[in-house]
């Protein structure tokens, strides 16, 4: 045994990236979901939160998404103050104020919709976006609302509009049968919109699912999906207990849907602001 200064000299540690006992200090370090290696927060920031080893794209809040999309500083939100508010005074083990002011406080959010005017390589556009860390990015009043504002607006204005989906929830139920009624009218502004002639491209991230992928994440003229995206109208672990089947590998994920015609076109994210660019200066 190697001695210096009197003492045993300490065994290395070695640390096992895909154990899950392993203990990463806070702050710097973020292991990846997909393939387990340990990746140091600065190098993971300046690759756009994307695995530097098997390009699993983590998710994105809606400021981070927009920044990566958009020209710096053309953003311009619009109707930024636009709240929700309990129309069934919902009552659970939390009750939907309690749920939307937590909420709020934890993401500095006041819906999990955001839109507004930008540029992309400094052609004019609308965008819209979802947050998935508000209520799971889910449809209810106020974000049926602003998807349907930047459809109009997009109309009026004659810009390509695009919304970035990432709604691991369907429809509010917390507020039941007003946030059933959003799908109806976020397709129906979508679909007046292409008949006006308009170009609707839609980014599918990870998550996308139920209401929100079945109204307007699913009508886009382009429908674009990130890389590993989980996409699906219910999960895969419901289906398989509904049907009794084990389901496809990658059932749901972005390429397994990519070869069954779901989606246009699967894009890293390192390239997705340059991709968008190419198909409105094509399509528009």
């Amino acid at each position: 045994m190697a001695i210096f200064f009197g003492k045993q000299k300490p065994k290395p540690q070695r640390i096992d990236p895909k154990s899950k006992k392993t203990k990463i200090p806070d702050g710097l370090w973020t292991k990846c979901e997909d393939c387990g290696d340990i990746v140091f927060n600065k190098a993971l920031e300046d690759n756009l939160k994307v695995c530097p080893k098997c390009n699993f794209h983590f998710v994105l809040n809606v400021h981070e998404r927009i920044r990566g999309t958009l020209d710096e500083g053309t953003f311009q939100e619009i109707d930024e103050d636009l709240v929700t508010v309990d129309p069934l005074e919902f009552q659970g083990p939390k009750t939907y104020k309690e749920k939307l002011k937590s909420d709020t406080e934890r993401t500095g959010l006041k819906e999990a919709a955001v839109y507004g005017r930008g540029k992309i390589e400094g052609g004019d556009i609308i965008l819209a976006a979802t947050d998935s860390r508000f209520i799971m990015g889910s449809m209810g009043s106020v974000v049926g609302e602003k998807i349907t504002r930047a459809t109009e607006l997009a109309q009026a204005e004659k810009f390509p509009l695009i919304i970035i989906s990432g709604s691991g929830g369907g429809a509010r139920m917390y507020e039941g049968m007003f946030s059933l009624m959003q799908m109806a009218k976020t397709s129906a502004a979508l679909s007046r919109f292409h008949e006006a002639g308009g170009l609707f491209i839609s980014v599918l991230t990870n998550p996308t699912m139920a209401g929100v992928l079945a109204s307007f994440a699913s009508l886009g003229d382009i429908i674009i999906a990130e890389p590993k995206s989980l996409i699906g109208f219910t999960g895969p672990r419901v289906i398989e207990q509904t049907i009794r089947q084990k389901l496809p590998e990658g059932f749901q994920k972005s390429e397994f849907l990519l070869e069954h015609g779901l989606i246009d076109m699967i894009v890293n994210r390192k390239d997705m602001k340059e991709t968008l660019s190419k198909l409105i200066d094509y399509l528009k």
